[in-house]
């Protein structure tokens, strides 16, 4: 898979504003797949990058960025994103291999797990995102001639409307147990909204269900605005991720899961730096200090 893909000027929903972060995440998963210690593979993410005028200068190999991982953008917040792919990956084959044939990522982005991973025999994937991202998304992939490894079934909604209708119309069975993922989606969301959210895959769900999240825990988010991270993230791509955020106060989604009988966990990164032996670590003025992953099931009967 070589060349490069042709640039589509006309990016509707992911060229701006919380969808540029979509491909902060390519470009980071790019430069992950070409390190030589590798957590993650993803080798659509460069040709995302490339394909949009936002974004096609950026680097996606660490040798592009002149001071390499000293970079606090492309060295350790790629890193972190790469970190976090590998852990939400193994997450999720996990829970398909006790059973679940269906999965669903809310805010799919430019996510291409149905694509990159070993899915078991006759699993469905259900992309969740805006139709402007899935439609970029699919030129890409048509021209790169990709094959998903499963089912593959893009949900054109957006997750402010009726998201749920729109799934269970392409084909989910809630009856049937399921995986889901929020992947850095639920802190550009007003509290309410998550709230809402966690509410709907809760209905939706049934015994032996499984969902992933990622969740801020931070009291005063721009306590941080200084840190190497979110300056790094300001100055090099014009991305102010603490204009992106929503500021009120966050939900115990974790909590109220374990109110409704889920079992729940949760973790800093760090841990998962630890666990693979590759990632970032804590440091001062820390933008990842508030970041948990949030691993929750539904017990089977």
């Amino acid at each position: 898979m070589t060349g490069t893909a042709p640039q589509y000027t006309d990016v509707e929903g992911v060229n701006g504003g919380v969808g540029l972060t979509a491909f902060l995440v390519a470009a980071a998963r790019a430069i992950e797949t070409h390190r030589d210690d590798s957590l993650a593979q993803d080798v659509y993410a460069e040709h995302f990058v490339r394909a949009a005028p936002a974004c096609a200068d950026w680097p996606v190999r660490i040798e592009q960025v002149p001071d390499g991982d000293g970079n606090p953008l492309w060295g350790r917040f790629a890193r972190y994103f790469g970190l976090r792919t590998r852990a939400l990956d193994d997450f999720l084959l996990r829970s398909v291999r006790t059973g679940p044939r269906q999965v669903v990522l809310l805010g799919a982005g430019l996510d291409t797990r149905a694509f990159r991973l070993d899915w078991p025999s006759q699993c469905a994937v259900f992309e969740i995102d805006r139709t402007g991202v899935l439609a970029f998304k699919q030129q890409v992939l048509t021209d790169l001639a990709a094959t998903p490894r499963a089912e593959r079934v893009p949900v054109p909604v957006d997750l402010r409307a009726d998201w749920a209708g729109a799934l269970t119309a392409a084909g989910f069975d809630p009856a049937a147990p399921s995986v889901w993922l929020a992947e850095g989606l639920l802190f550009y969301l007003p509290g309410p909204a998550e709230t809402f959210l966690v509410d709907t895959v809760d209905r939706l769900t049934t015994d032996g269900s499984a969902l992933a999240f990622e969740a801020k825990l931070e009291k005063d988010l721009l306590a941080y605005r200084d840190s190497a991270i979110y300056t790094a993230t300001r100055e090099q791509i014009g991305i102010d991720l603490l204009r992106l955020f929503d500021k009120g106060p966050r939900p115990d989604s974790a909590g109220e899961l374990a109110a409704r009988g889920w079992s729940t966990s949760m973790h800093t990164p760090f841990v998962f730096t630890h666990r693979y032996g590759r990632g970032p670590l804590p440091e001062p003025n820390d933008a990842l200090e508030g970041n948990r992953w949030v691993f929750a099931r539904k017990p089977g009967p």
